[in-house]
């Protein structure tokens, strides 16, 4: 029996894998529309464990915790895609998961990822797969170079990815990275980035949120702006059409970001995918009339899908562990949240971690105006004020 069919029932068990920032914001999400939520995740100090109706502090694969999860929740979901997928299969026998193993082992391979663009006609970056040293020091990877050496699996943010400008340096580039299987891609000449979220029932139903325009640094989102103030209507409308053909490709349920790459000649290919709500989403919490975490929450619940209103302009900006640590100190500092939450418009939001390091995700802001002009101009005033650079 669905979630929804027994809603009048509540409150109902929502399961999630996962303990950080993403599982805390669904979590709310899901309180907030009548359910409990339990989480599994191993630390015990987790975002999402703290704000959950109950925390399973286990690893991802332990038996009991997953028959436990299982025994208590209608519908489990993940909140990374790092996920181990047979943790998943295994829920899948006791309870309803989206998304599904299949997609979510997809996702967390990027040669699986690339040939599921290829399958659903979305163009991406030329790239090979290097499984051994030999593969390394092919001189067919030439028309590659320069390009990117990214780990097919496991890396995030930036992480597991070496530059690489000549033949000659690849060997010690795959090497660097451990010698696992890699992906080598092409360097393109990029205009910009943009991300597309979309939300598919298992009725096939899909909904997506606007085309988000990213900004990186260091191979971590900085900045996202909403609506996307150089993307084209009609490159924005492809963006959305491939993205809900790969979640229809893969035969997805739940929530899925496509990252995208506008090049220099205006054309359009994929980057990656994120089977799970994504950073350059979160504006939608303060923007949007349904954020993605509603939309999780509905998918996994088999609630009705209803497309998102963007009701409000918005910039976000993420909150990095650096902010701690001012002109290089040794010891962390709270950064001048008074001074940020003195501008309109502006939420704060963070996560909860104890401990900020540099480079972790500790929060982020949303600014939301009327229009996106005054939007972007009081988010440059937040940036200045914590000594980020403007955009």
């Amino acid at each position: 029996m669905s979630a929804a069919t027994d809603l009048a029932l509540a409150p109902l068990t929502l399961g999630v894998l996962g303990g950080g920032q993403l599982g805390r914001m669904f979590v709310h999400a899901a309180q907030v529309q009548g359910f409990r939520v339990a989480v599994l995740e191993p630390d015990p100090a987790s975002p999402a464990g703290a704000a959950a109706d109950q925390h399973l502090r286990a690893p991802y694969t332990d038996e009991p915790a997953l028959a436990e999860l299982a025994r208590q929740c209608c519908a489990v979901t993940t909140e990374f895609e790092n996920v181990p997928a047979a943790a998943l299969r295994r829920l899948a026998a006791d309870c309803s998961v989206a998304p599904p193993a299949d997609a979510v082992e997809v996702c967390q391979h990027r040669a699986r990822e690339k040939q599921c663009f290829a399958a659903a006609g979305v163009p991406c970056a030329p790239h090979a797969l290097l499984a051994s040293a030999a593969d390394a020091a092919d001189a067919a990877l030439a028309p590659l170079l320069p390009g990117i050496l990214k780990t097919a699996a496991l890396g995030y943010d930036g992480k597991g990815q070496r530059t690489v400008a000549h033949l000659a340096d690849l060997p010690a580039a795959w090497a660097a990275l451990g010698g696992v299987p890699c992906v080598l891609e092409r360097r393109l000449p990029l205009a910009r980035e943009l991300s597309v979220i979309v939300a598919r029932g298992r009725d096939g139903q899909t909904v997506h949120l606007p085309v988000q325009q990213n900004l990186h640094r260091d191979g971590i989102l900085a900045v996202t702006q909403v609506p996307a103030p150089d993307v084209p209507a009609a490159t924005a409308a492809r963006a959305v059409a491939w993205a809900e053909s790969l979640a229809a490709a893969l035969a997805y349920v739940g929530v899925l970001c496509v990252e995208f790459f506008v090049l220099e000649d205006g054309s359009l290919v994929a980057n990656e995918m994120a089977p799970r709500p994504h950073n350059s989403g979160h504006y939608s919490i303060d923007a949007c009339d349904q954020s993605q975490f509603d939309l999780q929450v509905r998918t996994l619940a088999g609630l009705p899908l209803v497309a998102p209103r963007q009701h409000s302009a918005a910039v976000m900006l993420n909150l990095l562990g650096d902010l701690w640590y001012p002109a290089g100190d040794a010891a962390p500092r709270t950064p001048d949240w008074a001074a940020l939450l003195a501008l309109p418009g502006l939420r704060l939001h963070l996560y909860g971690k104890a401990e900020p390091r540099r480079g972790r995700k500790m929060g982020h802001l949303t600014v939301t105006a009327a229009d996106a002009g005054t939007a972007r101009a009081v988010a440059l005033q937040a940036a200045a004020r914590l000594g980020l650079p403007g955009f």
